[in-house]
């Protein structure tokens, strides 16, 4: 039986809009990391169309597999085991995923590996930053999922708080389609917020209290769309870089403010972000301001993890 450092892993994702699979040797060298994102695809209905994904997970699964092992410089016969996605996600394209490893390891007899896709976000720090170990605090942040997790070590998690309705991703997607913003809201909603003032509308902070470690967007989602309507019914312009700026602090402060209470409260001393909210501008540097303010050590992984 091959090494651990040495065993190839072929990983399979599926659980959104985006195909993705990687070839892994050992538990941290990256070989390879391919995606194919279906955005231009939906962009048209302002969102993800699950059955509409399904289907175009089909059709890409198999040449993402096969550019993944290209650029690795290897072949299928030489996986050693093969991962996937099961969930949390669209059931639909994790179905697609899920089967297509499914019969990869069966044909060649090497083990299926079902993964969780919180903890891929968060396991993606480990490839991006080798000397990393438990305990940390993670705060995983994406379209579907807002949550702290103290990760105690390789096999422990802890769920400290989660969102009690809309994620952080989900309200930057819901407030850009109300601007008139392209699918996905959230990059769109950190551009436009560059030009504009944080400090111009004064939006709601929920569950900002100390010793609370959940979250909530929905009232937040619902302010916004209040005070456009409003502006509108008034006859008076809409400042939409204010409006995204003043939203996407609304967001961050909560964010930031948490992750470090939890910190504290965990007695830990690594904070890593994890999660596609990750790439958002204003949220990596509050975090890394803050992180450097305390000597604590914050991490994040790069774009194509």
């Amino acid at each position: 039986m091959k090494d651990v450092q040495e065993r190839l892993t072929l990983g399979i994702e599926t659980s959104c809009d985006e195909t993705s699979a990687a070839v892994l040797r050992g538990t941290r060298e990256l070989l390879s990391c391919v995606i194919s994102t279906q955005i231009p695809i939906h962009q048209k209905y302002g969102g993800v169309v699950p059955e509409i994904a399904s289907r175009n997970h089909i059709l890409s699964i198999l040449p993402v597999v096969q550019q993944a092992l290209d650029e690795a410089e290897t072949e299928l016969a030489a996986m050693d085991q093969i991962a996937v996605t099961y969930g949390p996600g669209l059931v639909g394209a994790l179905l697609v995923g899920v089967s297509a490893a499914k019969a990869l390891a069966f044909s060649l007899d090497v083990p299926l590996i079902g993964v969780n896709h919180l903890e891929g976000h968060i396991f993606a720090n480990f490839l991006e930053t080798p000397d990393l170990v438990p305990p940390f605090i993670a705060l995983v942040v994406s379209g579907g999922h807002t949550a702290l997790v103290d990760v105690a070590d390789y096999e422990t998690f802890r769920l400290m708080g989660s969102t009690r309705d809309d994620a952080a991703g989900e309200a930057f997607d819901k407030v850009a389609r109300v601007l008139g913003l392209p699918y996905p809201g959230g990059p769109e909603i950190d551009r436009l917020a560059r030009a504009g003032d944080p400090q111009a509308i004064d939006f709601p902070r929920a569950l900002a209290q100390e010793g609370n470690y959940e979250f909530s967007f929905s009232g937040l989602k619902s302010a916004v769309l209040n005070y456009i309507n409003g502006q509108r019914m008034k006859g008076r312009e809409l400042h939409a870089a204010d409006i995204a700026a003043s939203f996407q602090a609304a967001v961050t402060e909560v964010l930031v403010h948490k992750a470090f209470e939890a910190i504290h409260a965990a007695g830990r001393d690594t904070l890593v972000l994890a999660g596609g909210v990750a790439a958002n501008a204003a949220l990596e540097q509050q975090l890394r301001a803050r992180a450097e303010q305390e000597g604590i050590r914050y991490l994040y992984p790069s774009l194509r993890l």
